[in-house]
């Protein structure tokens, strides 16, 4: 999904791809959906209030509709084997749709040696050690901003 949208937002000219990036961990941050959550900011952004509210709509009914569809008929079909293997079939994709904005991502936030560091501790400390991403943000800013405090103590005199 991430691509979708940043080929919309970033090439249509709505929004930079640095905003794209800070749009994205903003989303991520706060509570509720992802796509939910960049619709209701990059509408914020264009047109405020009211363009928070018609982008949340259009994020959220398509979705909903489809869903209420599927489960007005999946019942009929959820022990169906053709339907059970698609599911099956459509897991690696999924993965590879999530890793590649994952990917690009990483290449374009990450400019220095310590940034790779940090989002590869970030990757692992969740991946691995079930760290909740709410400590590794906690965590990352309260680094940030001791680290920026202490480089501007340095440079003035």
């Amino acid at each position: 999904m991430l691509p979708l949208v940043e080929e919309e937002l970033v090439k249509r000219g709505w929004i930079s791809d640095e905003d794209f990036q800070d749009l994205i961990v903003l989303a991520q941050s706060a509570p509720g959906l992802l796509a939910v959550n960049m619709a209701i900011f990059t509408g914020h952004k264009i047109k405020g209030l009211p363009g928070s509210i018609v982008s949340a709509l259009g994020a959220v009914l398509p979705s909903l509709l489809i869903i209420l569809l599927i489960a007005m008929f999946f019942t009929e079909f959820r022990d169906n084997d053709i339907v059970r293997r698609f599911f099956q079939g459509v897991r690696p994709a999924a993965v590879a749709l999530i890793l590649v904005p994952a990917v690009r991502m990483a290449q374009s936030g990450c400019k220095s040696w310590w940034t790779w560091l940090i989002a590869l501790a970030s990757l692992l400390g969740v991946a691995f050690l079930k760290v909740s991403p709410i400590w590794i943000i906690l965590v990352t800013i309260s680094v940030s901003v001791s680290v920026s405090l202490i480089l501007q103590k340095r440079k003035t005199p």
